[in-house]
């Protein structure tokens, strides 16, 4: 081949990459534009103040996933009207939780914002991997959050986690539970493949559940802040809730004979008796419930735009029930 000719495969390699190129950036910048587009028939959002503070009707605020301007932003609608208008804050999170005026909002690009009632952030901690859950106890004192470091879903097992506790009052930060002293089956317990996520808060804002996985299985721990400590208290349990009472827990369950990708039921445990109940959800959830009340749980699952919140009562009882549409990691404000 001449020198010409090979300039000419050159030149007509170079001009197929460009093009090629060029492509993939429209396809990209559509992809986008397509996300600020709302669509017909999709909720009704616009921007307006949104609080956290627990006065009058109860509400729920989430991440909004609906298509449009306002998707990802922090979101709320009252609790009687989920399906009603939604009112959008401009604070973009991608896990998001609340309770007694504050909020933890996990964002992109590793950042931990801490909201106080009117969204104002207060703090912000670094959090080195893709977000996954997000906690605040009852009382409003504490916050905790899961970040994959490692992998990008539960249902295997090749991933790590880190969990990070923060004492919003003092400002002291436990960057990983990993340096927590592990008591498994009455014994000090150390292991390289610890993992911990799902934290729950109890309303003595000391005390919490968690996930800890290690040698292949996954156990329910309860854990002391201020010693440092956890303790197994049950295996086969992920992402505990604990119930508003601190009696009962609602947990996502590994069942034998389900694919590998979608493992899990949701069960609610006794923690007195030790007693465990299937819930009426037949659909294996990956998700850490949030309780509405005494009796309810609400979860997400997969929906057209990212995610639905469906409901179902925590006594293993009824149906699940689709509660909103394109929404995520809900919050319930006010009065229960």
């Amino acid at each position: 081949m001449t020198t010409r000719s090979r300039l000419l495969v050159l030149f007509a390699a170079v001009a197929l990459l460009t093009a090629v190129a060029g492509i993939a950036v429209l396809r990209a910048a559509e992809r986008a534009e397509e996300k600020t587009r709302a669509r017909d028939g999709g909720p009704a959002v616009t921007r307006g103040p949104v609080s956290l503070d627990l006065g009058g009707e109860q509400r729920i605020a989430f991440r909004n996933m609906a298509w449009g301007p306002h998707r990802d932003e922090l979101t709320t609608v009252p609790a009687a009207r989920p399906d009603g208008p939604r009112t959008a804050s401009g604070v973009n999170c991608l896990r998001f939780h609340a309770a007694a005026g504050t909020g933890i909002c996990l964002q992109s690009g590793g950042r931990v914002a801490v909201l106080d009632v009117s969204l104002k952030e207060i703090a912000a901690h670094p959090a080195a991997g893709i977000p996954t859950r997000a906690r605040v106890s009852p009382g409003g004192r504490l916050a905790a959050w899961t970040v994959f470091v490692g992998g990008d879903s539960y249902a295997g097992t090749n991933f790590s986690t880190r969990t990070s506790v923060l004492d919003l009052r003092s400002g002291r930060l436990e960057a990983s539970l990993e340096e927590f002293t592990i008591h498994k089956d009455g014994r000090v317990y150390r292991a390289a493949d610890v993992n911990f996520w799902g934290v729950t808060f109890a309303a003595d804002e000391q005390t919490f559940y968690a996930t800890l996985a290690t040698g292949g299985k996954t156990h329910l721990v309860r854990g002391e802040l201020a010693a440092r400590t956890v303790s197994t208290v049950r295996e086969n349990v992920e992402c505990p809730s604990l119930s508003p009472d601190g009696t009962r827990i609602v947990f996502k369950k590994r069942v034998a004979g389900l694919p590998a990708e979608a493992p899990w039921r949701l069960y609610a445990l006794d923690l007195a008796s030790g007693r465990e109940t299937p819930l009426g959800e037949q659909r294996s959830v990956d998700d850490q419930v949030v309780w509405t009340d005494a009796n309810t749980v609400v979860y997400s699952l997969p929906g057209d735009f990212g995610a639905d919140l469906y409901a179902v009562p925590a006594d293993g009882s009824g149906s699940p029930r689709r509660l909103m549409s394109s929404a995520l990691a809900p919050a319930f404000l006010g009065p229960r």
